[in-house]
């Protein structure tokens, strides 16, 4: 049973509806340069817009600090918006909160949209400001938070505002959620996790949650050169925090008392530098030469990581294996990622995936519709993993 509202638990005709979303999209020259992540809050939305609520549309966009800046505003995004819902009228309210954004929502039919200006416009909202929450909630008769994205910040368009009015997950947060619990809370085991990234230190909170939560730990990146120097392995001129290797031999000594597994590349390919058509080599890593560094995982390493899940119910990954947007140095993040394709399509494993360089590692590989679900939420994602309390999902369950 979830542990938040959804729109289930809701009578949405003639209400008004706080809908927060995250539309902090790429944008250039006016221009939205990808539309993934409004294209995500579709579904949700045409569902507010059939049961008849008035939708006002809440988000944020760059960091203004507080301050009105022009090149900031979401006004570009309301065309966007109705381009994707078929010509559907989007309304445009040039503040989120007063009497500007007020004579908008009030003029909503039922099945009306206005997207309101940007939150950080005001300093409150950063703030988590109970006063700027309140000003919102004026506008609103119940609050859906759909930005799981942003659910690790404690702002008040994600946080104070859900202890304002009634409060639910909207379709996506409510998606990501279910999946993110199926994955690491309440998982079918043996669960495997892939780790990947440049650094050990950036990741240590995650590999702490994760020895209580895996099976299994597959180290790739640069953090498993680091592994590997910490059990005496020369990586040559391989990325490598060589500060962080007691801490390493710690987090493999706790994974051995708690009987986890923690699969380290066993061969690896290496070139002098990391640039697009270099000569490559591959070589066990007990022999990378003194003059080169390790790029990418091996053949065999893939072979055995793939071999493993086949074992698996479970994989979760954060982190590409390799430098993957060099090639040739992509071929072990695209042979696992299809592999991992590959049993969930067989029905054989649920895979889930989130965070900047794994959604773009696995588009690379061609395979983001082939996982469970895939995650765009980025930082959020990630502190999840760290098995973190997000403001905004503890927010929602409160108001349960």
């Amino acid at each position: 049973m979830a542990r938040f509202k959804t729109l289930d638990d809701l009578n949405l005709g003639g209400k008004r509806v706080l809908l927060r979303v995250d539309f902090n999209v790429p944008m250039r020259d006016g221009q939205v340069g990808d539309t993934t992540r409004i294209e995500r809050c579709l579904p949700g939305i045409r569902e507010l817009m059939e049961r008849g609520a008035r939708v006002a549309i809440l988000s944020h966009f760059g960091r203004p600090k507080g301050v009105r800046v022009e090149a900031l505003s979401l006004a570009p995004l309301a065309p966007v918006l109705s381009r994707l819902l078929g010509g559907r009228e989007i309304a445009f309210a040039e503040d989120c909160i007063g009497p500007a954004a007020q004579g908008v929502v009030d003029g909503l039919q039922d099945g009306g949209i206005v997207l309101l200006e940007n939150l950080r416009f005001h300093g409150g909202e950063e703030a988590n400001d109970t006063a700027f929450a309140a000003a919102l909630a004026e506008l609103g008769d119940v609050y859906v938070n759909d930005a799981f994205a942003v659910s690790h910040r404690a702002h008040a368009s994600v946080e104070a505002i859900a202890r304002l009015l009634p409060a639910a997950a909207g379709r996506l947060m409510q998606a990501e959620l279910e999946n993110l619990t199926a994955a690491l809370i309440n998982p079918e085991r043996p669960v495997a996790v892939v780790v990947g990234g440049a650094k050990v230190s950036t990741k240590l909170d995650l590999l702490g949650n994760l020895l209580d939560k895996a099976d299994a730990l597959m180290i790739g990146g640069g953090m498993a050169n680091t592994f590997l120097h910490a059990l005496g392995i020369d990586v040559g001129k391989s990325l490598c925090e060589d500060d962080m290797a007691g801490t390493v031999r710690d987090i493999l000594a706790r994974a051995r008392a708690g009987n986890r597994d923690i699969l380290l590349p066993s061969d690896a390919v290496v070139a002098g530098a990391l640039k697009a058509g270099v000569a490559a080599e591959t070589l066990g890593v007990k022999h990378v030469p003194a003059d080169k560094m390790i790029l990418d995982l091996g053949p065999d390493t893939v072979a055995t990581l793939g071999t493993y899940l086949e074992s698996c119910a479970t994989l979760v990954w954060n982190g590409p294996l390799g430098c993957f947007e060099t090639p040739p140095f992509d071929a072990a993040t695209t042979a696992l990622a299809r592999k991992a394709a590959e049993l969930t399509k067989a029905g054989r494993l649920r895979s889930v995936a989130g965070g900047g360089d794994t959604v773009a590692a696995l588009a690379h590989a061609g395979v983001l519709a082939d996982f469970s679900y895939v995650s765009t939420a980025g930082g959020a994602f990630l502190e999840w993993l760290e098995g973190k309390t997000l403001p905004g999902v503890k927010a929602l369950e409160d108001a349960a």
